[in-house]
Parts: structure tokens; sequence; C-alpha cells
């Protein structure tokens, strides 16, 4: 397969119910997308700032300062010790390595790339991309032999799937098994909400567990790969802000490939990274709001009729009107309403709609009164 034979980008099918959603006489509110709408935190924009005379190159490696971020990172706020900066690696956000893992680890056709079955759709673009064979499936006993790669999500996108200490490690003994590695897409890690997922802190009772967690592996790292953005966290999505930890063979093997290929971020960003990672408050603070919001749409929801699954963490409610999502779709438009329907998602969700709470509290307050009628 080739660039030129991908389909068309999915989110244009959305296009004509975001045109009757934007007809409503007060406007549209705009749930699909999950791209922060709060102000980038003071200290992460004056590091940027103060970082600006940027005249030579950047290392592909990432500044000493940055990859020691991301070490005493992990530490702190994943419950992983014990990192160096071997073990760390900076990325041009987190969407171009989910594309870009499968060639970088050389992988091509007869190779199973096993992903989620409600699932981010640029795992299955990444394995298509290299002639690999997309697998969806969230039980290991069902990975086939030939399996290379795993990608795991968790908090999931777009269901909010969290996954337990003894879910990741049955996954990381089955891929072992079949000697494929597992990159686990850990993105919005911060963002638990429900169980004993509810009250994540600095690392301990409540954090999302990531797939380095000591308590996953037993102290072996061989194969395994953590994925982070600071995307939804910080805010940093126009900073295309991210990195991997793991495995330092496999760090090392994909930065020689990023050096060749000029995969570098800015220099400004890795000052801005530094700032982001060292201070908590900001994260504490953008999590409060998205709770508020989901504490205003989730009952609005369930008072319209709609069931929501998973949603333990993550950006989004993952619900479900029991119709086909096209269906949900042109009814919420008419509310001046636009989510993302499950159909992106894979096919095993032809019923759920995604909503975002990357929203105004304005916005989401509008959502929930149109909703209620």
């Amino acid at each position: 397969m080739a660039v030129r034979d991908l389909a068309d980008y999915p989110w244009d099918a959305v296009a004509p119910y975001a045109r009757t959603a934007r007809a409503h006489p007060d406007g549209i509110v705009d749930l699909s997308i999950g791209s922060p709408v709060d102000a980038t935190p003071a200290v992460v924009a004056t590091a940027l700032r103060e970082a600006t005379d940027a005249h030579a190159y950047p290392q592909t490696v990432g500044t000493p300062a940055l990859r020691d971020a991301i070490v005493a990172w992990y530490a702190r706020r994943r419950g992983v010790p014990g990192l160096t900066v071997e073990n760390v690696l900076p990325t041009v956000g987190s969407k171009e390595l989910v594309a870009l893992l499968p060639l970088l680890l050389d992988l091509g056709p007869g190779d199973v790339v096993v992903h989620p079955r409600a699932a981010y759709p640029t795992y299955e673009v990444g394995a298509r991309l290299v002639g690999a064979t997309p697998f969806a499936s969230d039980d290991p006993a069902e990975w086939p032999e030939g399996t290379r790669l795993v990608w795991l999500n968790s908090p999931g996108n777009p269901d909010g799937r969290v996954l337990g200490v003894d879910e990741l490690r049955g996954a990381v003994a089955r891929a072992r098994e079949l000697g494929a590695v597992v990159a686990s897409d850990e993105c919005y890690a911060e963002l638990g909400w429900d169980g004993e997922w509810a009250d994540a802190g600095p690392a301990g009772s409540g954090t999302v567990p990531s797939v380095l967690d000591p308590r996953v592996t037993d102290g072996d790292l061989d194969g395994l790969l953590s994925v982070y953005s600071l995307s939804k966290q910080s805010n940093l999505a126009g900073y295309r802000a991210a990195f991997l930890a793991g495995d330092p063979a496999l760090v090392a093997r994909l930065l020689t490939a990023r050096k060749h290929l000029g995969l570098m971020l800015p220099a400004p960003v890795q000052a801005a990274m530094v700032a982001a990672l060292g201070d908590d408050a900001h994260v504490v603070e953008q999590k409060a709001r998205y709770r508020a919001r989901r504490e205003v749409l989730r009952p609005a929801l369930e008072a319209a009729g709609y069931r929501i699954d998973r949603s333990e963490g993550g950006l989004y409610l993952w619900a479900t009107a029991g119709e086909d999502a096209w269906t949900t779709l042109g009814r919420l438009a008419e509310l001046g309403i636009l989510a993302g329907p499950g159909h992106f998602y894979g096919e095993h969700f032809p019923q759920h709609v995604r909503f975002s709470l990357t929203a105004t509290d304005e916005r989401i307050a509008a959502a929930a009164r149109r909703l209620r009628g």
C-alpha cells in the first residue's frame, strides 16, 4: 500500500452534519474533535518565548534537560522509577510516531499489527502503509502468530477504557510469547475519572498504570514502549510535543532511524516541554476543567436516553442511543451538536458516538440544555 492508496480522510464525511449544526440559532457545539480549547499554561508559553534564539539545529535525541525532565516525570507522575536518559526519546507529536512505528520497526507484508477493537484510526493506517495486517482485538488469547507489534491504548480513544495492572501484565506476557513489541499509547493517563482512577495524583493510588509500571514489567522493559503526548494534559496540541520511553535497545533503534528521517523537535518546543513536565499545578487545573465539563455533559446525555459505555478515563464520553451512529449524528446536528461516529473507530461499534470534552464551559452548558430539551 502506498500513501496515494489511503482512503479519503474520514472526517470529511461529517461535513454535512457540521453544516446543519452550524445553522442552529445559538450556533454549533462542536464535540467531534478532541482539540484543546483552553489556554496554553503561562509557564510553558514563557519558556517557549525565552528559547526563541534557536539558530542551531536541534538534536533528535532531545536536549539533556528534556530527557532528564521526561525521566523525572515518569517517576513522579506514572510510578515508573529507574529510567535513564537512554530510555526516553522526544517525538514530533504522537500521531507521527503511531503512523510511522511499523515502518521504523521494519514491519511489512506477513506481519500482524494488533490494535484495540475501538481504536484511533492511525494504528491501522500505520500497519497498512507498510503492507502489514491490522488485527483488532482486546483479547490477548486471540492474537495470532506473526504478530510483531501490539498497540495498547489506556485510557482509550474513543472509548475511555482503562487497562489495569493485571490486564497490562496479560498483554505483555502474550506479546512476549509472540516476540512482538508492545507500544502503549497513554496520552490521556492524567485524565482518570471513575472508580480507582478517579483521584490520580503523584504516582501512587489512583494513577492510571503505565505499561512500564514495575507491577507490570517485574523490572524487565524488553520490547516495551510507552507513548505520551502533552497535547491533552497541558493544552499543547499546537506545539506537537510528545515522547516515548521504554526498552533502551528499541529507543536506540528508533533514534537512529529518526535521525536519518530528520524527525526532530524544534528547540523552543523542547524548552517548553521541560517547563510543562516540571509543573504539576497546571495539569491539576486542567483536569478540574474537564471534570466539571464531564459532570455537566454526562447526565444530560443520560437524561436524553444515551447509555455511556466505558469512559472511565480520557477526554471523551462513548455513548449510544441504540441506533446507527449516522442517525444519531443527524438528530444531534438538528440540535446544533456535532459528535464523532463510531464508524470511524473500527467496525465493531456502529451504534456509538464519541463526545469530546474539549469545548468551552459555555458550549458544554449549551449542549446540555439542548439535550434536555
